[in-house]
Order: C-alpha cells, then structure tokens, then sequence
C-alpha cells in the first residue's frame, strides 16, 4: 500500500456504484479520509451498502448535476484529491435517456470542475471517461490518446464531449495553476459487484443463478476486458504522479494487454468454465447500435505511469464470476474484496 494516501482528503463523486465503491474501500485501507458525493445505489443488491461502507467514509448523497449541491460538497470536504466517476455509465440507458445522460456526463463534470475553480484551492482531479470516447473505425489497431475523438452512441459522445471540456477548462485556466486535472479512459471493466442491467457480467450471473441460459445479444464484438482493479490501480497512480508534477496533467488509456482482447463469446464461454451454464447468440440486427471492434493502447500509462496490468483475461474472469458465485453461497462480499485487493497489490 502506499504511503502518500495516509491522512489525504479524498473525494470520489459517484461512490456508491461499482468501481466507486471498489475505489472508495482500497482508498480507506491505505488510511485515507475518503469522502463521497453520489445519488444513492441504483440496483438492488449494490455493492456500496454490502462493503457496509457508510460506516467506513463520510458518505454525502447529491447530484451532481444540481450545481449548488457540488458547491456545498466541496467547500465542506475541502479535498487534495479528487476521483471523479459520477455518470450514467450505460450505452443502451443513454438511448432512453439523452438529456440525463449529457446532463450527468457533462455538465456534471462542469459543475465539480466550477466549484473547485472557484473555491481556490490546490487540488488535483482525475476525471474519469471511457475507452469509447474515441471516434471508433472498426480498425485493428488500438486507440492511443491522440487519436480522434467521436461517439456513435449518446453515451460516448457524451463522454467525448467531457474530454473536450477537461482539455479547454486546463488551457483557459492554466495560468491560475491551483487546479491539476487529467482524464483516465478505461476498457471493458469487470468484478465482482456490479449489479447494472444491459451488462454482460450483470447478465451472465443472473442467469446462471437462475438456471436460465445466458442471452448474448453481441457475441462477436470484442472489449478490452479487465478486472476493476486494473483502471483503478491506474487512477490511483495517475493521481500520485499528478499531485507532484502539473506535467502528468493529459489524457491516459488504461487497458489489458495485446492479448487480452477478446469476443464477448469467449468471456461467456470463460465465465461458464467458471460457473458452469449455457448460453446463445441472441444477436438481433434491428437493435441500437454497439461497437464490433474496441482496444485501446496503454503505452502511456507503461512508459510514463510505470503501470501495466497484472491480470490475465482469464484470472479476471474467475475472480470476478468467483466472486458472485462464493457470494451466492453466503459467503462475506467484503472479506473476498479484502482478498482481492490484498492479492493484487502483492502482484
């Protein structure tokens, strides 16, 4: 664990869902005073209230999208550091959804980069998008942050246009030099804990607990899978770096290796080695959109983070289908975190 985290005030918007509560209790075991500002949990089991985490951070309920709530969170919190993974998180949802959608993911990024501009103090932010921001070919080549930035879907757009925001709020304030910002973009992410419709873990556990056979509506797209531990290592050494140097103040990919790009077929089919189950393509050509082929390039994060991932495709798949399988069972969803937290860091 690192030392830099004892005693820091840290702030992570968007707590109560999956990586934020995953993030919110590695921040707690390395001694930090973690604070958080989020809506409260949106699925039922979440993992926020299994990790029984209000009784280990200062837990703050507020939308981010009400300016005048994020105002109060940070003038109460006062935080050196800021994690911010508030949004709606859902491709399909963003269908139903647009307006909540670019008003979250957006202008929710608006109001915490505001509040923090005006209340003067030093601090360093780590917003965090996604690995779809970018304008997506269908090529075979992984995306690296330069490449262009697009969105097919409202989703990533959405997520497009807060990268944007993020690199001109930097250039129009940099003078100012009391906020350091950089932006995480993350791949496929899985663990044990997320309770989401329209995901493909969600789906695949709830399934298998219920003796159904797995739905896959897009077996042939391939995803930069990796465990939740994975970006959030990144974020965490991202934030370090940053705190201590303005010229970590860009853009990174977080992503698995080469190799680890895989069909959703092959993560299904994984998943069921696991928890034996039986699945079918359910492709149906008229539905919303989704991309075929995503891989991002993490050459960045290596060269300038010292970051790489630890876990295999497949050790990501059995810690995460172990998770919800040991938990079915009764068996305690902090003390496997604990472990698998405990087992990362020890690599």
């Amino acid at each position: 664990m690192s030392e830099f985290w004892q005693g820091r005030r840290v702030l992570v918007t968007g707590h109560t869902g999956f990586k934020g509560s995953w993030l919110s209790l590695w921040l707690t075991l390395m001694g930090a005073d973690v604070h958080g500002l989020a809506l409260a949990p949106d699925t039922d089991p979440a993992l926020f209230d299994m990790l029984d985490l209000p009784s280990r951070m200062n837990h703050g309920l507020g939308d981010i999208r009400d300016a005048a709530s994020v105002d109060r969170r940070i003038n109460e919190v006062k935080p050196e550091i800021v994690f911010h993974l508030a949004a709606q998180p859902l491709v399909l949802r963003s269908y139903q959804a647009p307006v909540e959608t670019w008003e979250t993911n957006v202008g929710g990024t608006l109001h915490l980069l505001d509040a923090m501009r005006r209340a003067g103090r030093p601090a360093t932010l780590i917003v965090v998008t996604t690995d779809k921001v970018y304008e997506n070919r269908e090529w075979d080549h992984p995306y690296r942050e330069t490449d262009r930035l697009g969105g097919h879907d409202l989703y990533s757009s959405s997520k497009a246009a807060t990268e944007i925001l993020v690199h001109s709020w930097r250039s129009s304030y940099a003078a100012e030099g009391t906020l350091r910002i950089a932006s995480a973009r993350a791949g496929n992410v899985i663990g044990g804990g997320d309770f989401a419709e329209n995901r493909i873990v969600p789906d695949i556990v709830r399934a298998l607990k219920s003796g159904q056979t797995i739905e896959v509506r897009n077996p042939s797209a391939v995803r930069p899978w990796q465990h939740v531990l994975e970006p959030l290592s990144g974020y965490l050494r991202l934030a370090e770096k940053l705190h201590g140097d303005i010229a970590f103040a860009k853009a990174f990919n977080f992503g698995p290796a080469a190799g680890d790009f895989r069909r959703v077929g092959e993560l299904v089919s994984a998943a069921t080695h696991v928890w034996p189950g039986a699945w079918r393509d359910a492709s149906d050509p008229s539905a919303h959109h989704e991309a075929g082929l995503l891989a991002v390039a993490s050459d960045m994060a290596r060269l300038h983070l010292d970051w790489s991932p630890r876990w295999s495709f497949e050790a990501a798949v059995e810690r995460t289908i172990s998770w919800y399988r040991a938990v079915d069972g009764d068996a305690s969803p902090l003390d496997i975190c604990l472990a698998q937290i405990a087992d990362y860091e020890a690599g």
